[in-house]
């Protein structure tokens, strides 16, 4: 089978390549590197001659709604039109556990991608995800000032994006689904908790450095907090915990 992953050096794509071309499949990366610009459709064409199915992991780094909803609605309806005119079988998203609702910044691009999708012209497979255990190095990174690392006040349930990137290629390997049943990790976690854990397992001495717990204000912080984030009873459970991940991490430094 031949097949496409969209957003290929990413978190789940890099991962979904090297799964994909172990089971045997030939796999098209459709990246700026590999000559493909998804917002303008640049390569595309010649990128998905002879693909069967497209797997689209793109991301984009914004907290800007507009920026989100502009770059995921035009990455699906290039790829739609591509892959029309390539005559691709199959068309999978990854999108989000629980962003019903939720109206700006990253998350309400990935619900207009989901609509996108869902109208698009190829049959489809659209699985939302929970956060990935790499999470709570993101947030370290980013919510910090000088020794202090900000850690929002979550409800999680994070998986392996190893485990969500097998997962894709599972379907890739089916026929298309429609809405897939969600996929998230085996336990249920305290953001708040992932944060520290990260901290002492990149190897930063606990004294230096201080993970306070915030709650994000309005109808986004709720959401955080409430719950809403978490897997319904019917999600597919993946098996690595957060913390042997914590532990993997600790002994890949």
């Amino acid at each position: 089978m031949r097949i496409a992953i969209a957003g290929a050096t990413g978190r789940v794509g890099v991962p979904a390549v090297e799964i994909a071309r172990a089971r045997g499949h030939d796999v098209v990366a459709l990246t700026r590197s590999d000559g493909v610009d998804l917002v303008t459709g640049a390569g595309a064409d010649a990128a998905l001659g002879g693909v069967d199915v497209v797997i689209d992991v793109t991301h984009h780094e914004t907290r800007s709604t507009r920026r989100s909803v502009d770059f995921f609605t035009a990455v699906t309806t290039t790829l739609f039109d591509a892959e029309v005119r390539a005559g691709v079988r199959h068309h999978i998203a990854l999108s989000i556990v629980g962003i019903d609702g939720q109206s700006s910044g990253y998350y309400a691009g990935k619900l207009a991608q989901e609509a996108a999708v869902q109208a698009g012209p190829v049959p489809w497979t659209l699985l939302r995800a929970t956060q990935f255990h790499e999470f709570a190095g993101q947030i370290w990174e980013v919510a910090s000032v000088g020794p202090v690392h900000l850690a929002p006040r979550m409800r999680t349930q994070p998986i392996a994006a190893r485990e969500v990137a097998s997962h894709l290629v599972d379907l890739a390997e089916g026929r298309p689904r429609g809405r897939a049943r969600d996929l998230a990790g085996p336990h249920e976690e305290s953001l708040v908790a992932m944060v520290r854990a990260y901290g002492r397992a990149i190897g930063r001495p606990a004294t230096r450095w201080r993970v306070p717990a915030v709650s994000l204000p309005g109808a986004f912080g709720r959401w955080q907090r409430d719950g809403s984030a978490l897997p319904g009873p019917d999600a597919t459970l993946g098996e690595q915990t957060f913390a042997e991940w914590v532990e993997e991490t600790r002994a890949a430094r």
